[in-house]
């Protein structure tokens, strides 16, 4: 189905397509609200004639996938979970990590939703198997009788490419690999323990330590994969938790009759049944995927269940069976699934709730606090940032919903010579900042719904003039003095504290907080800067090769403010002219370019 413009709004199957089509534009009574949206955007159809059922399943998943339709139920979180890969077709094959599951021959183990077990999993194999784990073309490398690396003789490779180990040997060593990753640690333990006890009846006793290192590991990791099934079952665990607003659905993954993984996916469901919504999570998650187990064990029976069983046996090329378990340790199974869905929706909101607090909330509260009757959408915050009067600056952060929005912030370089005066400098800022919104600057056009000035009643006031000057006092305006961590309302003396706690007091601080941080790495940047230019530059007549030579005879600025005439002009490449502005810049004024023409044209480079 395609809207006006053009664009697929739904993917759909059916049987008879006639009759799929025509139940939409009947009567619309027990239609679901998604539904009737989606009608009203119809303006074209498309279609694709199938020789069955299971081949029209198939398209439908992967039209489902590639173009994400708007009214399609969809599968928010589309990751790609790792796998271990074994290709045994190899003479010499090496355990890779891939993000993808296909139907090439090799074998897979996974997939590993912890980045913490698949390296757990990894170390152990290396430190427990000697198998490969280089990149080495072993044919060309037992034809150029190269030397084993090093992890052979670490004791951490059987080193194939000596050509001392035959395929048999290898591949037979690679089963006990992926017995142990299918979760299967008990023969590998058995195994340790006799080479440890062997080591020790030698009186090898650094080697039976390595192998109890060994076997503690590989039952360390058993552990870890060990649940509540006794047999060797291979299986999804799928369970659909919902409540009036999420729809989740849990999964366990069941591989050697352990858990070696769960994760839960955000589903876009629009109200659909149960059914509906497995269904088409269960297309989207196996399509194209070398990695479906024997069984698939759901909470909700999908829709069309025999064709979308078809279908995964179409996948797999194997026998799955898709079912609902009403009993027994598969039910059980199930349920868990189910309830760490509900927790996970619990947590979830817990998590929003949070946010919520912490900004909108927050805000909220503040605007109580300061008689604000709308939230406001756009918080702008100011600050300033000078050392002893130079490089003074000053940054306006931007809080959009309660956000912090970077690409809204701006700096200004302070242009007039203010000598560390706060209130000086908060009035340019200001006055340039509106000034250039009336004159209408695309990057200052809009304007704030709240003023937030870092200090005191002071400030308040300089940030009231210029607003009052602009012509823009319907604006909101509010102090936060550090050392109380007051809040000052204009023209109001009493001034409002807050218990510490209070998540409005926290917002206004973190507000307040990233307008000193702007404000304070871009005076860093001009003072860095600054600090490289020598005072000679502003001077007249010398350049780069007089300034060496001055420093090279005095070493110190000091050392050159302190020198006579004479003593100027004794210095090599010296001329009377260039001698007399140096010396006329540190004894009784500046001559030719000062250091404020000098700042003049740094002010150039203002970045507002």
């Amino acid at each position: 189905m395609l809207n006006s413009a053009g664009e697929i709004i739904y993917v759909g199957k059916a049987v008879n397509l006639k009759n799929r089509v025509r139940q939409y534009f009947h009567s619309q009574k027990n239609m679901s609200p998604k539904v009737k949206a989606m009608v009203s955007h119809i303006a074209d159809f498309e279609y694709i004639l199938t020789s069955n059922e299971t081949e029209a399943l198939t398209l439908e998943a992967a039209m489902t996938k590639s173009l994400q339709p708007h009214y399609n139920i969809l599968l928010k979180d589309d990751k790609h979970f790792p796998y271990v890969r074994l290709d045994e077709k190899q003479d010499f094959p090496r355990f890779e990590v891939v993000r993808r599951a296909r139907n090439d021959g090799a074998r897979y183990f996974g997939p590993y939703l912890s980045a913490v077990t698949l390296r757990d999993a990894l170390s152990c194999i290396r430190d427990i198997f000697p198998v490969r784990h280089c990149k080495k073309d072993i044919a060309k490398a037992i034809a150029r009788r190269e030397r084993p690396c090093l992890m052979h003789h670490l004791n951490k490779c059987c080193a194939p490419c000596s050509g001392k180990v035959t395929r048999e040997e290898y591949h037979k060593l690679l089963q006990s690999v992926a017995s142990f990753l299918e979760g299967d640690t008990e023969p590998v333990c058995a195994m340790l323990r006799q080479e440890m006890q062997r080591a020790s009846d030698s009186m090898e006793y650094e080697k039976a330590a390595q192998y109890r290192d060994r076997a503690d590991a590989v039952e360390r990791m058993g552990e870890k994969q060990r649940a509540m099934v006794k047999t060797g079952a291979e299986r999804d665990v799928f369970a659909l938790a919902r409540d009036k607003e999420d729809d989740v659905i849990f999964a366990l993954f069941v591989r050697g009759g352990n858990v070696i993984g769960s994760q839960h996916y955000a589903m876009d469901s629009y109200g659909e049944t149960g059914g509906s919504i497995m269904e088409a999570f269960l297309q989207q998650f196996y399509q194209d995927s070398g990695s479906i187990p024997k069984e698939v064990l759901v909470r909700d029976l999908p829709d069309n269940c025999g064709e979308l069983e078809a279908w995964l046996r179409q996948q797999k090329g194997a026998r799955v069976e898709l079912h609902k378990p009403a009993r027994g340790e598969k039910a059980e199974q199930v349920e868990l699934a189910y309830k760490n869905g509900m927790d996970a929706i619990a947590k979830q909101r817990e998590l929003e709730h949070r946010a919520w607090e912490r900004g909108e909330g927050a805000l909220a509260r503040l605007c109580g606090y300061i008689g604000i009757e709308e939230i406001p959408g756009r918080i702008e915050c100011f600050d300033n940032s000078h050392i002893m009067g130079r490089d003074t600056v000053s940054g306006m952060v931007v809080f959009i919903n309660s956000k912090p929005a970077p690409k809204e912030y701006r700096r200004f370089r302070i242009k007039a010579q203010v000598n560390g005066d706060d209130l000086a400098a908060m009035k340019e800022a200001l006055t340039r900042r509106f000034e250039r919104a009336k004159s209408e600057d695309s990057r200052f056009t809009a304007l704030p719904e709240l003023l937030v000035i870092d200090g005191g009643r002071a400030q308040l006031d300089i940030a009231l003039e210029v607003l009052n000057e602009q012509g823009l006092d319907f604006i909101p305006a509010i102090g936060l003095a550090e050392r109380k961590e007051e809040i000052i309302l204009p023209y109001q003396e009493q001034s409002v504290i807050l218990p510490r706690g209070d998540g409005a007091l926290h917002f206004l601080q973190r507000v307040r907080d990233e307008a000193h941080r702007f404000a304070i790495s871009y005076h860093r940047s001009l003072h860095v800067r600054s600090a490289l230019m020598s005072e000679l530059d502003g001077i007249e007549g010398i350049g780069e090769k007089r300034k060496r030579l001055l420093f090279d005879a005095f070493i110190t600025r000091d050392a050159i403010a302190a020198a006579t005439l004479e003593q100027l002009m004794a210095v090599k490449g010296m001329n009377r002219p260039s001698a007399e502005a140096v010396h006329k810049h540190f004894h009784g004024g500046k001559s030719g370019r000062s250091d404020g023409a000098a700042g003049d044209n740094k002010d150039k480079e203002d970045q507002t």
